[in-house]
């Protein structure tokens, strides 16, 4: 009998949509830490960080080694991708954005691609790709706030691109990828280590991987710092040089000869006036929780929206992923998103982007006004924040004809629940497992990076060994759809790549990133509600089941829209499912819908980290 009380007992709490968030069991344990944590996204590139902490390095030394080490393991990133950083500096108590993602090159117009039939930038190939930025935004990371040289931080991506054994993951995507592959030659000679075998032809798991030509390009960085030391110059101006050398030197003369060969558009001239920008973060409280997200070139400022509209709800009597609550997540996202989709792209170029309007807690609240609270609103269009920043809207007269969905769209929905792939996840491998970096220490630094870009099936710029990004397909071609995120050479285009950082009480609180996609905000918000509102720790909220939205507009491939689609987890209970059905969902149900978060937490009672690591695929942390 006191085993079927405790049974009807439990059920009884499930059947409210909110158990207790602590009673979870995780998959993986909390990390715990006391002088430093080297956590990302697969189990070498962590140990990569570790081998930098245990040879004196600081974080951002190691953040550095571990970006290098995944880059070359191409875990859904390579050299030739985008980097953005946020850095915590001890000494200043101030947050630093690194914003190192490249840009459209000569020639990238929206007629170029209107005129080659396209509605956007293609996802693949060499015109998929915008300048290389990973390279320069870990040399300007460790020139400006590292402590050690390019050579010892280089050395186990070195030492990896001589030969590691590919991870199964990867193996698997080159497999799945190789007819795309087999389109580009110094792709297909380097991935395909068993061409015109019968079955397979990708490396296998385990397989000893060697990259000669990426060996080369980084032994030149090496030798341009080394030789810049012998000369007198100090550690900072001998990284700057390697950094020279490839943007303005050898190694980009051969990269853009290896591109332009191919068909892509890439110059000189486009890597020489390329540069990373150090830059204020955005900023947002939640109850007195400072927020910290990267500026409207990536859509980070979309949790912030989010936040500021969740600010004032009751979240925990709403109960964690109950009815209301997952409806209230989807609406709320949808809105915010509806402005990303709308406003957001490169601010170093016109039209100025009203963030400042977009992030106000007034114009959050009139946000809030236009909820359905009752059913789906497939029709969430942007606002206007202009006149929350002393402003007028140039823009009313595209937002009076602009929708989410069109009628293509809708005839792509179909009827079947969860038998769909979408576009927001261009790649099911970035959402099963990826990279973000989180590296702490005892000192005082933290560093939340999402690095992207040039992932598995990746173009090969020559014998440089470095992959193309494909991160050109992000932009839009019509000012209708977006006129801040129009491709033009030298700009960015909004990207999705979304580190952040939570600081309290003047001190750092949460570091926390994740990939996947135009996913990435929506999961990092819940992360962030799991532990403040719900009392998860770290692990804990990594894991939580939670939602995600399909109804903004993809970041990827024909940016497509599916209004009222509704990611939710398995163990969703069925009475939940029916009654989200009934407000107009359609749901796509999966065993994991955290993605793959990493992230730290930061306990000041006991003077210690806690780590938390996906348990989507093959993400590790190391801590002492």
């Amino acid at each position: 009998m006191r085993l079927l009380f405790y049974y009807i007992l439990l059920l009884s709490v499930y059947s409210l949509g909110c158990a207790p968030a602590t009673a979870q069991t995780t998959q993986k344990p909390v990390l715990h830490a006391r002088h430093w944590l080297a956590i990302t996204g697969k189990p070498l590139g962590a140990t990569a960080g570790a081998r930098i902490f245990q040879e004196g390095g600081n974080a951002v030394d190691a953040a550095c080694a571990m970006l290098a080490a995944t880059c070359t393991m191409w875990d859904v990133l390579s050299w030739g991708g985008e980097t953005q950083a946020l850095i915590y500096n001890p000494h200043t108590k101030k947050v630093i954005a690194i914003n190192a993602l490249g840009v459209a090159p000569t020639g990238a117009t929206a007629d170029f691609f209107k005129e080659k039939g396209m509605d956007y930038p293609p996802q693949y190939g060499p015109l998929a790709a915008v300048t290389p930025g990973t390279p320069g935004g870990l040399m300007t990371m460790l020139a400006e706030y590292g402590t050690m040289s390019l050579q010892q931080v280089l050395a186990p991506a070195m030492e990896m691109a001589a030969g590691y054994p590919m991870e199964e993951q990867t193996a698997l995507r080159i497999e799945k990828n190789k007819e795309l592959i087999k389109q580009w030659p110094y792709s297909k000679k380097l991935f395909l280590t068993h061409l015109g075998e019968e079955g397979r032809e990708a490396p296998y798991a385990g397989e000893i991987f060697v990259q000669k030509d990426l060996l080369n390009t980084l032994q030149k960085l090496v030798e341009a710092e080394q030789h810049a030391l012998k000369e007198g110059k100090s550690r900072k101006e001998a990284i700057y040089a390697a950094y020279k050398r490839f943007y303005t030197g050898d190694i980009a003369r051969d990269f853009v000869q290896g591109v332009q060969e191919q068909g892509g558009l890439i110059t000189m001239q486009d890597l020489a006036n390329w540069q990373v920008y150090i830059e204020e973060p955005v900023m947002t409280t939640y109850k007195g929780i400072e927020v910290y997200k990267l500026n409207s070139w990536v859509q980070g400022p979309v949790m912030l929206q989010a936040l500021n509209m969740l600010e004032p709800l009751d979240l925990q009597a709403m109960g964690y992923n109950s009815v209301k609550y997952i409806h209230t997540l989807y609406q709320v996202m949808n809105h915010t998103f509806a402005d990303r989709d709308f406003y957001y792209g490169d601010p170093y170029y016109p039209p100025a982007e009203p963030v400042k309007g977009l992030l106000s807690k007034e114009y959050a609240q009139s946000r809030l006004k236009h909820i359905n609270w009752q059913q789906n609103d497939p029709d969430v269009q942007p606002g206007d924040p202009y006149p929350f920043q002393g402003g007028k809207n140039p823009y009313l007269h595209y937002l009076q004809n602009w929708h989410t969905r069109s009628t293509e769209d809708d005839k792509k929905m179909g009827s079947l629940e969860g038998n769909f792939q979408f576009e927001a996840f261009p790649n099911s491998d970035i959402y099963s497992g990826t990279t973000s970096i989180q590296a702490v220490d005892e000192e005082g630094w933290v560093v939340s990076v999402t690095p992207s870009g040039g992932w598995v099936p990746a173009v090969i710029a020559g014998h440089t060994g470095i992959g193309l990004s494909q991160r050109m397909q992000s932009f839009v071609l019509e000012p209708a759809e977006n006129p801040y995120n129009v491709v033009e050479p030298g700009k960015r285009p909004r990207a999705t790549l979304t580190p952040a950082l939570a600081l309290k009480d003047g001190k750092p609180y949460l570091s926390f990133a994740v990939q996947g996609g135009d996913s990435q905000d929506q999961n990092l918000l819940q992360f962030f509600l799991n532990i403040v509102e719900f009392g998860m720790n770290v692990q804990e909220a990594c894991e939580a089941p939670n939602i995600n939205s399909f109804q903004l507009k993809g970041s990827f491939g024909n940016h497509q829209s599916q209004p009222g689609r509704l990611l939710i987890n398995s163990d969703t209970p069925a009475y939940v499912r029916q009654k989200l059905r009934e407000m107009g969902y359609t749901l796509v149900i999966r065993e994991r819908t955290s993605g793959p978060i990493n992230a730290v937490y930061f306990d000041w009672q006991h003077g210690s980290f806690w780590g938390g690591s996906s348990n989507h695929g093959e993400d590790y942390g190391i801590g002492w």
